[in-house]
């Protein structure tokens, strides 16, 4: 075989080798893509409250396609998809009716849990009726909540997630700052009520961040995702106050789950 053919010869093997690699790579990625199961946990931040279309199936819980656990879903194609958050979600509800779907199998699990249980609903509710420092005494009550009782009902979510999902990369999103103050409101609560409320949200993200950390699990905040697009911003991604759906007021719209919550969980996917 003359120099020219043997180098040819070596060539070609070289590159079937190559493309051999290649398609085993291929095929194992393809192989990984079709194992990968995501089970998306929680309340109405990540059933999509706010972001409208909701499905009709999923009764009061309020679960929509425009939510970002539906979004990721639908960019990302695994091969298995369980959404159970539901609107109005405590702690408690999360392990009496949402864990179902997790096994051994899942890689990847989202959730958004907590505001209920201190009482988000009442203290907007609150707010927006009462005066400025009833406002604020409700605000402190809540904190005084998540210092003393919530951490422990976090634990519990997170052990049973833990427990049934070993394996599973866990993310749990934050809540978002809800107002910016000196902004474009000129009616409506006070600076004040919306300083309180405000810090009421990174002391609850702060607790959060806590308990998620000491279990393993990501924490990701959503409140650099939503600077300059809270309410009183002008371009809002929040519902205010709603008196047609009063359900909605104070969740994220559509944009505020597409452009908000889903490239943060995109990031710590």
């Amino acid at each position: 075989m003359s120099m020219r053919l043997s180098r040819f010869a070596a060539l070609s093997s070289s590159l079937l080798l190559a493309a051999g690699a290649a398609l085993f790579g291929a095929g194992q990625a393809a192989a990984a893509q079709a194992d990968f199961g995501y089970v998306a946990l929680g309340d109405s931040y990540s059933s999509g409250v706010g972001a409208g279309n909701y499905d009709s199936g999923s009764g009061n819980c309020k679960r929509t396609t425009r939510a970002y656990p539906a979004l990721w879903a639908a960019a990302h194609s695994p091969q298995t998809f369980s959404f159970t958050a539901c609107s109005g979600a405590r702690t408690g509800d999360v392990l009496a009716n949402q864990l179902a779907p997790l096994n051994s199998g899942t890689d990847l699990v989202s959730i958004t849990i907590g505001g209920n249980d201190a009482g988000f609903s009442d203290v907007m509710t609150t707010c927006v009726l009462q005066s400025e420092s009833t406002c604020v005494s409700r605000v402190n009550q809540a904190k005084a909540y998540v210092d003393s009782t919530l951490p422990g009902q976090l634990d519990q979510v997170y052990n049973a997630i833990d427990s049934r999902s070993p394996g599973a990369h866990v993310v749990v999103l934050g809540y978002p700052r809800f107002y910016k103050l000196n902004g474009t409101c000129t009616t409506g609560l006070t600076e004040g009520e919306r300083a309180a409320i405000n810090g009421a949200a990174d002391h609850l993200n702060a607790a959060i961040a806590k308990r998620a950390a000491d279990h393993g699990f990501t924490f990701a905040s959503v409140a650099g995702a939503f600077t300059g697009h809270e309410i009183c911003s002008g371009n809002a991604w929040l519902h205010s106050v709603n008196w047609l759906n009063i359900g909605e007021s104070y969740h994220p719209t559509a944009a505020g789950q597409s452009g908000g919550y889903l490239p943060v969980f995109t990031n710590a996917a």
